[in-house]
């Protein structure tokens, strides 16, 4: 039987992004979007060895030119496109840069993730569904963060976080506010494109705290990643938002093939619907992030 639908995903290759790929394959052809072609093709493998179909294209997501390349061979391939997963994210203990020289975590989480979509959604089907991974790390009011030290996003602007800049005071742990800052952004994002383009779909998810998840793997601070890879998934009261990389992925994929119309929820880890920060409530947040996101990518010839 010819699958009829296609579902895009990027950074497929490890923790929830992994599980998920292969949860997807059950409804359809998987776009698997990554940086790497070996690990992309190991995936692909695995997929197709179940008897399921899968393509590949190569993509640095913190790279706004190989985003846009991505985008138009995904294009190219015209499947038809039922959802658009923009999974990959990153938690680097030490600021890294960009190929436009921009700090890499806010590069990864929110700009890439909305340059592919933006250059996406024209060419996506009416109803489409696009679904944004982000984190509960981003609201300063969230308990479990609170209890961390976490201060939430520290937004000045678009730019000013491209270069790496935070609103003092943040958290003490390394890379926390470029990670708080860059979900609490596409968050912001997402609800506004689900506010100006009723004819797609835009939902968002916090996967909870989830074992076997690397968010940039060796790059991450060793302490937080035991932290939030194992720590806090046993430890009330932060095991109440406990999650696993296949737990995630069945509340993802079920969320990224749904056919009923739901357009900007946020969802938390069992898949039921959340709030995020006073500030990403705020149309005008959401507006502001958006137009200074556009400026800054329209910026990148």
């Amino acid at each position: 039987m010819e699958n009829k639908k296609a579902y895009i995903i990027t950074g497929p290759t490890s923790g929830i992004g992994y599980a998920t790929a292969l949860e997807l394959a059950k409804h359809g052809t998987v776009i698997l979007v990554g940086r790497n072609p070996d690990k992309l093709n190991q995936v692909q493998n695995v997929i197709k060895e179940k008897g399921q179909d899968a393509v590949t294209v190569v993509c640095d997501i913190s790279d706004m030119k190989s985003v846009r390349s991505a985008a138009q061979e995904i294009i190219k391939l015209q499947l038809p496109i039922a959802g658009l997963l923009n999974n990959a994210g990153i938690m680097p203990a030490k600021a890294a840069k960009s190929a436009q020289g921009w700090d890499m975590t806010f590069a990864t989480n929110h700009l890439g993730a909305f340059a592919l979509t933006e250059a996406l959604a024209p060419h996506l089907p009416d109803g489409a569904n696009v679904v944004f991974i982000t984190s509960a790390i981003e609201d300063p009011e969230r308990k479990p963060a609170k209890l961390m030290g976490m201060k939430g996003g520290r937004y000045l602007s678009a730019e000013a976080s491209a270069h790496g800049e935070w609103e003092p005071g943040g958290a003490k742990m390394p890379g926390i506010d470029a990670y708080a800052t860059s979900k609490q952004c596409i968050l912001a994002a997402a609800m506004a494109f689900a506010r100006k383009d009723p004819r797609l779909h835009y939902n968002a998810v916090e996967p909870g705290i989830t074992r076997g998840t690397g968010l940039g793997g060796e790059s991450t601070n060793a302490f937080v990643r035991f932290l939030f890879g194992q720590l806090m998934a046993i430890i009330p009261p932060f095991s109440k938002y406990s999650s696993t990389p296949e737990k995630s992925a069945r509340v993802i994929a079920n969320i990224l093939t749904d056919a009923s119309g739901k357009t900007g929820v946020y969802f938390d880890e069992k898949g039921q619907p959340m709030f995020g920060s006073t500030l990403t409530l705020d149309p005008e947040f959401q507006d502001r992030v958006v137009a200074e996101t556009r400026a800054l990518l329209s910026t990148i010839k």
